[in-house]
């Protein structure tokens, strides 16, 4: 049963009546491009199938109720109401409305994810653009596409305090079904690049290590911070305008790797969508590579598992691999033959049974629409 059809029973159950609608937004994979958002530079990111649902109806007064299907938690607040833990996601875009100068109704709310949570595929920001969706709809807000997925944004950084870039609301919102969201983080220009993997005889594997992937840790705000630091001693509005050579001038070693992960990781992006536009899919596996390997060693951000999961899948045959979210746990991607998926996602179970690890999850990757009515 779709996430859809749960929030819709789930409302049903609970109130015993049919909600006004049912919304829905995806999770995400980025292709290549990580760490760069903050950095105004260049991000390659697609949609999931799988999707976060909200089931919703109207309520009389500025009130809002909101219960989840996987905790069974129905969470109630008002608007001068300050709201932690998984409903802070709910509260952050009625807040935001708010604020906006919109007038918000109140609702209940009931909400259904297939998005795997922990695992780096945007379960919070598929949440918000869900619930952003539903509650726009309701009120009958005029507000453009393109305009949205900077609130969601401010629900993360504004409200619930995660220093994220703007890239996974994006793609939750702007994505279109077969294509990669080709994103310049600085001016929100976006270009839908065609992603048609089968008809080359490909597919994106994507493999859940399993490991916990925290962002609300210090590590990620630390990486911003470095990434700021070294474009303040460079002179430069942000790591986007910098080039190799200016690594030289950095005082820190630290800063110098930091610096050049950003760096070197605009220009895979740059260089993927070249590939991709001239329908030469395979090539894109170097650059996916050398983005872990980036990422491994100047942005430091992989553990173990995300390491175990690319070796193994290069050695099945995998074209390229790298982690894919913000790091520190979460999910690998590989760009194999679609007929060596089960290949793949076998050679690296059996690795991580061989280090210890718990059991790796894998599927493939279809490019996916973004938000909207479910």
């Amino acid at each position: 049963m779709t996430a859809a059809a749960r929030a819709h029973g789930l409302f049903q159950h609970l109130y015993g009546i049919e909600p006004v609608g049912v919304w829905a937004a995806p999770g995400r994979v980025n292709l290549i491009g990580e760490h760069t958002d903050y950095n105004d530079g260049f991000v390659l990111p697609f949609a999931l199938p799988h999707r976060t649902a909200v089931a919703a109806d109207v309520l009389p007064e500025q009130r809002w109720a909101v219960t989840s299907e996987l905790t069974g938690e129905t969470v109630e607040f008002t608007l001068d109401a300050k709201v932690d833990g998984w409903a802070a996601y709910v509260a952050g875009v009625v807040w935001v409305l708010a604020e906006q100068g919109h007038r918000v109704p109140g609702a209940r709310l009931t909400v259904a994810s297939d998005v795997p949570i922990g695992s780096g595929l945007s379960s919070s920001a598929s949440l918000e653009c869900a619930v952003l969706t539903a509650l726009v709809d309701l009120a009958g807000l005029d507000i453009p596409i393109a305009d949205r997925p900077r609130l969601a944004q401010r629900v993360e950084n504004d409200y619930v305090g995660v220093p994220t870039g703007i890239l996974d609301q994006s793609a939750s919102i702007l994505c279109t079904a077969g294509n990669a969201l080709f994103m310049d983080c600085r001016s929100l220009r976006t270009e839908q690049i065609p992603f048609d993997l089968a008809a080359d005889g490909l597919a994106i594997l994507v493999i859940d290590t399993r490991a916990p992937h925290q962002h609300a840790g210090g590590e990620y705000a630390a990486r911003r911070a470095a990434c700021e630091q070294a474009a303040a001693e460079l002179g430069v509005a942000a790591l986007r305008d910098a080039v190799p050579a200016d690594l030289d001038r950095l005082s820190d070693d630290l800063l110098v790797r930091r610096a050049r992960h950003a760096i070197t990781e605009n220009q895979r992006v740059l260089d993927t969508i070249e590939l991709l536009r001239s329908g030469r899919h395979r090539e894109i596996g170097p650059l996916m590579t050398a983005s872990h390997a980036s990422l491994r060693d100047d942005f430091e951000v992989t553990v173990p598992e995300l390491d175990v999961a690319v070796t193994a899948a290069l050695t099945a045959g995998a074209y390229g691999a790298r982690m894919t979210g913000g790091g520190f746990g979460g999910c690998v991607i590989a760009l194999v033959d679609a007929d060596r998926v089960d290949n793949v996602a076998d050679a690296v179970a059996k690795a991580f049974a061989e280090h210890g690890f718990a059991e790796p999850a894998a599927f493939k990757a279809v490019p996916s629409a973004g938000a909207g009515a479910a």
